[in-house]
C-alpha cells in the first residue's frame, strides 16, 4: 500500500455528556484534529463517518454522516458512512487508506462519534447492543454462551443488573478460557486494575481513580467472572483522524508528527471449531496487519486492544501473539503489561477504565498510539516506542467477534516521505 500517514488526531473527553449531541461532539473533534494537523476544512477532500446509536436512539438513519458534518461546516466532499459495530472508526480508517492509497485523495478525514446517555432510555440503549448479533438467533447463541464453561464458577451469580448483551459473551468465553487454561478471576482482576491505574494518567478517561485487585473483586457482580469495574462502561464522546498522503506530508508545518500507518489487516467472522483459535478473526487480522507492515508482534512497543471487558485484554493479547496461546492471564499478573512492562498495553486506561464510545472506539485506541509515538504521553509515555499495534473488535457472530481491524502504527522516521 503506498504509504499514509496520520496527520492529526483528537478526540474528546470520555463520559456521560447528555446535554451534547452527535453534532456537537462531530464538530468538537473534527475541529481539533485539523488543528492538530495544522490544516483547514478546505483542505479535507473526503471523509468517514462512524456511528452506530443515533439511527436507534434518535431515527436519524442513511446520512448521519452528511448530516452531522454539514452542521460541522463540510459540504460537496464525498461523505461515506461506516457502520462496523465496535471496529467502526477503524473500519473507515482502513477504507480511507485505500482511496488515498488508490490516489483519490490527499487528504481525507475519518471520525467516529456515539452518543449512549439519554434520560431515562438505559433499557432502549441496552436493548440496542442485541443488533450487534443475528438478531434471528439470539435464543440459540445465548443458549451456546450459558453452555460454556458451565461448570466453572457460581452462574447464579448472572442475574445482576440489566446489561450489554456482550457482557454474556464476554463472561462465557472466560468461563472457558479458565476451563481449557486455568486462567482465574484474580488474573482477570488483575487487567482490570491495571487499567484503572493507567487511566489516572489519562485526563481524557472516563474513570480517573486507581482500583487494587481486591477492590476489583469486591465490586458489584455484573455476570460471573466479570465484576462492574471488569467491564466498560457506556461512553459518549467522539475521535477524529485527518490522513493524508506521503505527497501530501510535505505540505505540512507539523509533519514530523506525522505518525505511518504501517499496517491494516481486517477479518469478519468465519465457522469454525470454538477450539480452533489460529483461525480467529483478530489473529487473521493481526496476520495481515504484520506482514503489511513488514514487523511482527516481537517488534511492537506499546498496544492498544479491545478489552470491552478485562478477560478481552486477555484474549487478545494472545490473538495479537504478544504472549503465548493460554498464557494471557499469567502474563498480566506478571506484570508484563503494565507500563514499564514487557509489552505495555491499553496504558490509556482501555475500554474498562477510559470509556467505549462504540463506534469511536477505533479511533480513540489510535489516538492513545499517536501520541505514544509522538512522544507526547505525558506521564503514561512508554520510553522509546516506535511501533505500536491496536486490534477493534466487534459484535459477535458463531464462536468470535463478526469483525475485527488490527492497525500497525510507525513512528515517522527523520527525512521519510515517501
Amino acid at each position: 500500500m503506498p504509504e499514509v500517514f496520520i496527520a492529526g488526531i483528537s478526540m474528546t473527553p470520555l463520559g456521560r455528556h447528555v446535554d451534547r449531541s452527535v453534532k456537537d461532539l462531530t464538530r468538537a473533534a473534527v475541529q481539533a484534529a485539523l488543528q492538530d494537523a495544522g490544516l483547514a476544512d478546505a483542505d479535507v477532500q473526503a471523509a468517514w463517518f462512524s456511528n452506530t446509536r443515533q439511527g436507534v436512539m434518535e431515527g436519524q438513519n442513511s446520512i448521519r454522516g452528511q448530516v452531522a458534518l454539514h452542521a460541522a461546516g463540510f459540504g460537496g466532499i464525498p461523505v461515506f458512512n461506516t457502520e462496523n459495530a465496535c471496529a467502526s472508526s477503524s473500519s473507515g480508517l482502513a477504507q480511507a487508506c485505500a482511496w488515498i492509497g488508490a490516489g483519490m485523495a490527499d487528504v481525507a478525514l475519518v471520525i467516529g462519534v456515539e452518543k449512549m446517555h439519554y434520560e431515562g432510555r438505559r433499557e432502549d440503549m441496552l436493548r440496542a447492543f442485541l443488533g450487534g448479533t443475528d438478531v434471528h438467533r439470539l435464543a440459540e447463541t445465548q443458549a451456546a454462551l450459558q453452555a460454556l464453561g458451565a461448570g466453572i464458577g457460581p452462574q447464579a451469580a448472572a442475574q445482576a443488573d440489566a446489561r450489554s448483551f456482550f457482557m454474556d459473551v464476554y463472561a462465557a468465553l472466560a468461563r472457558h478460557h479458565m476451563e481449557r487454561h486455568g486462567t482465574t478471576q484474580r488474573q482477570i482482576a488483575a487487567v482490570a486494575a491495571k487499567n484503572h491505574w493507567h487511566s489516572t494518567m489519562n485526563p481524557l478517561a472516563q474513570y480517573r481513580h486507581p482500583m487494587s485487585v481486591e477492590e476489583v473483586l469486591a465490586d458489584h457482580p455484573v455476570v460471573w467472572p466479570l465484576t462492574r469495574s471488569m467491564c466498560s462502561p457506556l461512553s459518549d464522546g467522539a475521535a477524529a483522524a485527518v490522513l493524508v498522503s506521503a505527497r501530501a506530508l510535505p505540505w505540512l508545518a507539523h509533519a514530523r508528527r506525522a505518525v505511518r500507518v504501517a499496517g491494516i489487516g481486517v477479518a469478519s467472522a468465519q465457522q469454525r471449531p470454538l477450539e480452533a483459535l489460529e483461525h480467529h478473526c483478530a489473529r487473521r487480522a493481526a496476520a495481515a496487519a504484520y506482514e503489511m507492515a513488514g514487523a511482527g508482534p516481537g517488534d511492537m512497543d506499546v498496544a492498544e486492544v479491545h478489552d470491552a471487558t478485562a478477560f478481552a485484554e486477555i484474549l487478545q493479547t494472545e490473538n495479537l501473539g504478544l504472549c503465548p496461546p493460554g498464557t494471557g492471564g499469567a502474563f498480566a499478573e506478571r506484570g508484563q503489561t503494565r507500563l514499564g512492562g514487557h509489552i505495555p498495553v491499553n496504558v490509556s486506561g482501555g475500554l474498562v477504565s477510559k470509556g467505549h464510545p462504540i463506534a469511536a472506539t477505533g479511533l480513540v485506541q489510535l489516538h492513545e498510539l499517536v501520541m505514544q509515538l509522538r512522544h507526547e504521553a505525558g506521564a503514561r509515555q512508554v520510553q522509546g516506542a516506535r511501533l505500536a499495534v491496536a486490534e477493534n473488535g466487534g459484535g459477535w457472530v458463531g464462536p468470535e467477534e463478526a469483525c475485527c481491524v488490527v492497525t500497525v502504527l510507525e513512528r515517522h522516521r527523520s527525512g521519510r516521505t515517501g
